[in-house]
């Protein structure tokens, strides 16, 4: 299995970590598979009323799409197969609060997971950074989920310096990304304190709340979203170019801290 999950029937918390760290939790076809179908459980457990995500390993949180990871397309130029765009709790139409734990990076693909949780927790430690530019490679849905999150200047950046620089826990903060920073090793604990007191309150009410908070922006996210296939079809280099300047960079590169 892709996924461990530990379901603590007193607080009503459940653990859903990433369990790839010899990949840094990179994300093949069985784990996007194994988290919609999570998700979709969680729907009709009653025993769990919050749930926080965090990736094995203390490397990294995800680092998006596990780069050997063949995804079929269809022939048509007017349609994309993203199998990330059904990773995430909300696209499985779950409406139990989630709290994302971050230690180490998160970057790239991880962004959908990011982008659909309640809210962010981050050791000291984490760094978030999207590589996509740098490869050749158009960051649409990574870029639309953190301006959903984050300040229009701080999300272009983050999305157009590609690998050259990662944003640390601290900037992660400041602009509203991350909502409380740990020591390193931290960010579970302090998810799962979090994630107690919510599920500790009526579920109904909770449920309510963060369709609310989500209604407040979903339409401006939905036509967003609507844009980005034909935006990663016009300013995608073909595979084989991806592929090369990938190798050449030795698959990142040293990139700049702020």
């Amino acid at each position: 299995m892709t996924l461990r999950t530990e379901r603590d029937r007193e607080t009503g918390v459940a653990v859903v970590t990433l369990d790839r760290p010899e990949k840094l939790n990179a994300i093949d076809l069985a784990m996007a598979g194994d988290l919609a179908a999570r998700w979709r459980d969680f729907r009709f457990d009653e025993s769990v009323r919050a749930v926080v995500l965090t990736g094995a390993g203390g490397r990294a949180f995800c680092t998006g799409i596990d780069r050997g990871a063949e995804v079929p397309q269809p022939s048509s130029p007017y349609s994309l197969d993203d199998p990330l765009l059904r990773i995430g709790p909300k696209a499985n139409d779950l409406w139990k609060p989630v709290i994302a734990a971050v230690e180490g990076m998160a970057c790239g693909g991880a962004f959908y997971l990011l982008g659909e949780a309640e809210f962010v927790v981050a050791s000291e430690e984490a760094t978030f950074f999207d590589p996509h530019t740098t490869y050749g490679m158009v960051s649409a849905y990574e870029a639309i989920t953190m301006a959903q999150r984050m300040p229009f200047g701080e999300v272009a950046r983050m999305s157009l310096m590609g690998t050259a620089e990662r944003v640390t826990a601290r900037r992660a903060y400041e602009t509203g990304l991350v909502s409380e920073i740990t020591p390193a090793g931290g960010a579970v604990a302090a998810a799962v304190r979090a994630a107690a007191t919510i599920a500790s309150y009526p579920t109904d009410a909770v449920q309510g709340t963060v369709r609310a908070v989500w209604s407040a922006k979903e339409a401006a996210r939905t036509q967003a979203m609507a844009q980005a296939p034909h935006l990663i079809a016009l300013g995608n280099l073909a595979p084989e170019r991806q592929a090369e300047l990938f190798a050449g960079r030795g698959g990142g590169g040293a990139p700049r801290l702020r």
